[in-house]
């Protein structure tokens, strides 16, 4: 057995449950898609899309827009691929497995990043998210939008849910910070939202801890049973009884 091998079952990309792989709700997407405002004949760029399910809608929005989406999960562009086939997308959408920081294009009207920030490198995870939001703004022309999801303490992290995370006290900062350090990529904040508790605990339930759970019950004889629901408990024990209530997800529309 191989810790691989018990990603690949509790893998999102793999999760029909999964709409995106984030805390979001649909009313809160559609939110953001209005607050994005792609106009007609837009160009658009994900980099770090998954699937792609928030880039085919923000395609959607708006006739004859365009979307890139840049991804290196094969299994997440295959299933992204699929379903643009299966809504008519695939002259509009386009899935690229690329490193998003490798994405050689500009122009956009709207650039996004969900909880990407990692695929720009830095000493801390604050400094890739930096390192992202100056690369997001680059991807866009004057006057144009970035949309961009990132982790922030909601309160004052505790030892348990640091460990929870994986995370050190520096990694992540506040909401306030979290825009201070976009306003010095030359961004400005249009819309600020945040995943809240409801669209966490649905995203764990349908995703790696609800899905860990329910292959283990559908699986007891598998000789990866122990690994899953090893992963699975600890899965869970870091989100209920760590960062559940100090850490969130926050939403940024954002100005060029």
């Amino acid at each position: 057995m191989s810790a691989e091998e018990v990603r690949a079952i509790i893998s999102a990309p793999g999760n029909d449950r999964l709409t995106w792989n984030t805390p979001l709700s649909e009313e809160h997407a559609a939110r953001l898609i209005a607050a994005c405002e792609p106009a007609p004949g837009s160009r658009i760029v994900d980099l770090g899309s998954g699937w792609g399910e928030l880039l085919m809608r923000l395609v959607e929005s708006a006739p004859g827009a365009t979307g890139d989406g840049v991804e290196t999960d094969q299994a997440a562009v295959a299933r992204g691929r699929r379903l643009a086939e299966e809504r008519g997308l695939t002259d509009r959408v386009r899935f690229h497995e690329t490193p998003a920081a490798e994405w050689p294009d500009g122009g956009y009207d709207l650039a996004v990043s969900i909880g990407s920030s990692h695929a720009w490198p830095g000493v801390t995870a604050r400094e890739s998210t930096g390192n992202a939001l100056t690369a997001l703004a680059a991807a866009v022309r004057p006057g144009g939008r970035v949309l961009f999801g990132e982790g922030i303490w909601q309160r004052e992290p505790t030892p348990a849910a640091l460990e929870g995370l994986g995370a050190a006290p520096g990694d992540y900062g506040s909401l306030l910070e979290l825009i201070r350090l976009a306003e010095s990529a030359g961004l400005r904040a249009l819309q600020v939202t945040v995943a809240d508790e409801r669209e966490w605990d649905l995203f764990e339930s349908e995703g790696p801890i609800g899905r860990g759970q329910r292959w283990a019950l559908a699986n007891p004889d598998h000789p990866l049973h122990a690994a899953v629901t090893a992963e699975t408990d600890a899965r869970r024990t870091g989100y209920y009884g760590g960062y559940r209530s100090s850490f969130t997800l926050a939403y940024l529309v954002l100005g060029a």
